[in-house]
């Protein structure tokens, strides 16, 4: 069974109004959202399969907050390389080829936990394996959204994959703390491997219609990467974004380096209490995905993105201060709240600031800093938890969050919206 692309209608005025759901209106969007919901799942059983094994392996805070910046760490690196790949290549044979090593790499993760192997230096090793895999991913799947839908529906669109992302958090969590507490901790591992198999096999499904004829030459590759940079350093908007995401991930990175040792610190710690931790953070994302377009539809996207930064840092306070399983698991629907409600508005005010032309290279300079700051204030949080405690960093990366936002003001969001990003030879 194939699946084609709807190129040539995604380029065609739509007489419908967009809604929350339009989206699924074009089948190959439908298609991938539904795999990549069942690929997030599986990823989110990983991730706390992983946070859980380090927590076994050692009791350092430094060391179980390295597994967040292990992860996100490769992003910062590599994702330059890897937009200008994608803006170079066939980006579903690309998906394609970079899925299949994922899938070898999580497969070994799997019989190595399942063999009792695993050193917590190995796992930090694994964990930053799987974070190159994302590196080089990323900007090729989120350069993919404008191929599936019109420009009219991307916001929606984006704001779907969000909530898919939000779902397998919410699912994938709980699942996993289930798993290790009755089958063992290689079980989400082997989860993980079954979601990136469904992924390859949805982008082998897919054809996409032909692209249009260049009528220019190749661009060096070199150079093709400079080109991505120049247009970030003069690209306003762009600009504007990556300030406000420096301002939120530097601090708001702490409560998911730190969440394991919370998690254990808590009367009753165990994987699934913190599989229950996760879950509520990914439904409180739901339930902020499925709210947001009419909440900011009433106060705009600058002031929507502040409220978010403040239930984050309102959601780290309380989980600092939380000594029961009750208050934390409401802290963390809290947190899901307000993490999906700025990222959202970050991605969707990255989006609307690229052209077509630049917009998997542009978008993997947004997730060099998102990822970058997020991997420098999960190694930074963990070292001030090793030298205070895991409560005391929450606090204080609560309290940093908050005095980020007048200092960040002045760098407005979606300012990208409404110009006209079609080149004058496209």
């Amino acid at each position: 069974m194939q699946i084609p692309d709807q190129t040539r209608r995604a380029h065609s005025p739509d007489p419908a109004r967009p809604s929350a759901w339009s989206p699924f209106r074009y089948p190959a969007f439908s298609l991938l959202w539904t795999v990549t919901l069942i690929s997030n799942i599986g990823t989110w059983m990983n991730d706390v399969g992983a946070g859980w094994l380090m927590t076994e392996l050692s009791h350092s805070p430094s060391k179980i907050a390295l597994v967040q910046a292990a992860t996100t760490a490769p992003v910062f690196l590599f994702v330059l390389l890897a937009g200008a790949l994608a803006d170079r290549v066939d980006k579903r044979r690309y998906l394609i080829g970079v899925n299949l090593m994922v899938l070898l790499v999580v497969t070994a993760l799997a019989i190595v936990t399942a063999t009792g192997l695993m050193s917590a230096r190995l796992l930090l090793a694994f964990a930053f394996a799987l974070g190159t895999g994302t590196a080089f991913m990323a900007p090729a799947m989120q350069a993919l959204v404008p191929m599936l839908v019109p420009r009219e529906h991307l916001s929606p669109a984006i704001a779907l994959n969000s909530l898919g992302v939000k779902i397998g958090r919410a699912v994938g969590p709980i699942v996993a703390g289930v798993l290790i507490s009755s089958i063992g901790l290689a079980s989400p591992f082997i989860a993980s491997a079954i979601g990136t198999m469904a992924i390859v096999a949805a982008l082998m499904m897919w054809r996409p219609a032909p692209a249009p004829p260049h009528h220019l030459p190749a661009e060096p590759f070199a150079e093709s990467i400079l080109t991505g940079l120049r247009h970030a350093a003069h690209n306003d908007a762009l600009k504007a974004t990556l300030l406000r995401a420096f301002g939120f991930f530097s601090f708001a990175s702490a409560y998911w380096a730190l969440l394991p040792l919370i998690a254990r610190s808590l009367p009753g710690g165990s994987a699934s209490l913190y599989g229950l931790l996760l879950g509520a953070v990914g439904a409180g994302a739901v339930i902020g995905a499925l709210l947001l377009p009419y909440i900011r539809e009433k106060v705009g996207i600058n002031r929507l993105t502040e409220g978010g930064t403040i239930v984050a840092a309102t959601a780290m306070l309380l989980m600092g201060l939380a000594w029961g399983s009750v208050p934390a698991i409401v802290a963390a629907l809290l947190a899901g709240f307000g993490w999906i409600t700025v990222l959202t508005s970050l991605n969707v005010s990255a989006q609307m600031a690229l052209a077509n032309w630049v917009r998997a290279r542009g978008l993997s300079v947004a997730l060099m800093v998102f990822y970058g700051s997020m991997a420098a204030g999960a190694t930074f949080w963990g070292q001030v938890a090793s030298l205070t405690s895991a409560r005391l960093a929450l606090v204080l990366a609560a309290g940093g969050a908050v005095m980020a936002i007048p200092l960040t003001r002045c760098a407005r969001l979606g300012q990208g919206e409404g110009r006209d990003l079609i080149p004058p030879m496209g």
